[in-house]
């Protein structure tokens, strides 16, 4: 009983601080509530996160109301701690204001970064899930933190990329609005082929193919009496979610469309020239003459 009264005086022993009187029990206190805190804060995050996820909402949505939860929550926790250690918080007027201003200074790019991440996720220009191209690069985000956005490049490479050059440069969406794609194939046959029975069998590979749509519909053009052959390009769109979606879909219409003109006599075009020569041909023996 002894030993326990002693702890209780250790604990409520004051000592003055920067003009306050503290007591042991309350320093022991604060960093117990700060870590209990934290934990508490992730585990209810990863509850909200479930819960979210149960209701099949938007990708960007669910991260958004997962970035604002914890916010709010660890600012609350932070006011807790503050008024555990009867800290007002006037008394961090002066302190932040001289922040505020070194952080003005020293940190544009970071403070940039960070205000454009909130805005890509809650304008959405940009969600998780779209195909971007940006200059010469092109991938799907993956996720879009405070500072930077996660995407995935089509060789499977991450990059980062700062927010603040997703809203001042020019970045390609395929995926803003919908999923429509549209494709161009063009091929060459040789001159003298039949070319309404070509329109036809470029049409028919394209309709053939489940991935085209039918709304728009395919379209063929004519396109011009190239120098070697005579070119023809297909139009088409689809639902695709990148690029190579895009590129397999060429593929196999082109592969269709070669078994299709192999079946029908047509020939695929190639470079060639034809040499005309004026004058009289005369064959140069390659024996050396004898003396």
């Amino acid at each position: 009983m002894e030993q326990f009264l002693d702890i209780l005086d250790l604990l409520n022993y004051s000592f003055p601080v920067y003009g306050r009187e503290y007591t042991f029990g309350q320093i022991l206190l604060v960093p117990f509530v700060a870590l209990l805190g934290i934990w508490l804060v992730r585990k209810f995050g990863m509850v909200l996160l479930k819960r979210l996820t149960l209701l099949e909402l938007d990708r960007d949505l669910i991260l958004l109301s997962q970035r604002l939860y914890f916010i709010a929550a660890y600012f609350g926790l932070f006011l807790i701690l503050l008024s555990l250690l009867q800290i007002p918080l006037t008394a961090f007027a002066f302190i932040s204001g001289a922040v505020a201003i070194g952080v003005g200074f020293g940190a544009q790019n970071i403070i940039n970064n960070f205000i454009s991440g909130w805005i890509l996720m809650w304008e959405r220009p940009i969600r998780i899930g779209d195909f971007l191209e940006i200059g010469d690069v092109k991938g799907t985000v993956e996720t879009i933190n405070t500072r930077s956005t996660r995407i995935r490049r089509v060789d499977g490479v991450h990059l980062l990329v700062p927010n603040s050059q997703l809203l001042e440069n020019t970045v390609v969406n395929w995926t803003l609005i919908d999923k429509l794609a549209r494709g161009i194939v063009r091929v060459g046959v040789a001159y003298g082929s039949p070319v309404r029975k070509v329109e036809a069998l470029i049409y028919q590979a394209a309709k053939e193919h489940q991935d085209i749509i039918n709304n728009p519909e395919p379209l063929v053009i004519f396109e011009d009496f190239g120098d070697s052959s005579l070119i023809f390009d297909l139009y088409f769109w689809i639902n695709a979610f990148g690029e190579k979606d895009l590129r397999r879909i060429k593929s196999d219409i082109r592969f269709r469309i070669d078994d299709l003109f192999n079946e029908a006599g047509i020939v695929i075009a190639f470079p060639q020239q034809d040499v005309h020569v004026d004058g009289r041909l005369e064959l140069v023996s390659s024996k050396p003459v004898s003396e």
